[in-house]
Order: C-alpha cells, then structure tokens, then sequence
C-alpha cells in the first residue's frame, strides 16, 4: 500500500506487461479520506494492444500510515463519462442560478 497520494495508482502489471495503464489522475480530495480521479487503459491480449479509455473513482482512506482502497467506481466508455460530465454542469448550472 502507498504512504502518499502521489504513489496511488491503478497501474498493474502481470506477467511482465503492464495490463492497466495509468494515463492521467486528479486528486478530486485530500485528507484522511482522498478521493481520486483516474484515467486508465486495459490490455486486450488478443488484440495484443491497449484498449479505449477508461476512468475510474477510487476513494482510500488513510489507516496506520497507509492509504487503503475502500470503495471505486468505474466509467466504462467516453459516452458515460460524457453523461456523467453532462448531469453535473446541468446541476452546477442550477445551483449558480439561484
């Protein structure tokens, strides 16, 4: 497990290759509870390539020094990241109107 926020990832590597590749993340929170935001593509072995983008929310608490996982949620395609992006500046738009 990291000690800091700068050593999580989601990269991972199996049998020499590195089958989730981190692309970009942002800190969306910092503290005890840290709360990230990550760019990734997986490795499709058939195609022996990287596939499309995808992102991930991952939140970790900090607990004896070390940031553990405590839950994640994966947007699987541009077109939900894309929805995701849509809602929230709709509900942003709202909340600035009054």
């Amino acid at each position: 497990m990291a000690e800091r926020i700068e050593d999580l990832t989601v990269s991972y590597m199996d049998e020499g290759i590195e089958t989730t590749r981190e692309l970009d993340k942002v800190v969306l929170s910092k503290g005890s509870w840290t709360t990230i935001l990550f760019r990734y593509q997986d490795w499709d072995r058939a195609k022996a390539d990287y596939g499309a983008e995808k992102y991930t929310i991952r939140r970790y608490q900090k607990r004896g020094g070390e940031y553990r996982q405590q839950s994640k949620f994966n947007i699987s395609s541009r077109a939900q990241a894309q929805a995701l992006v849509d809602a929230l500046q709709g509900w942003l738009a709202e909340d600035s109107s009054e």
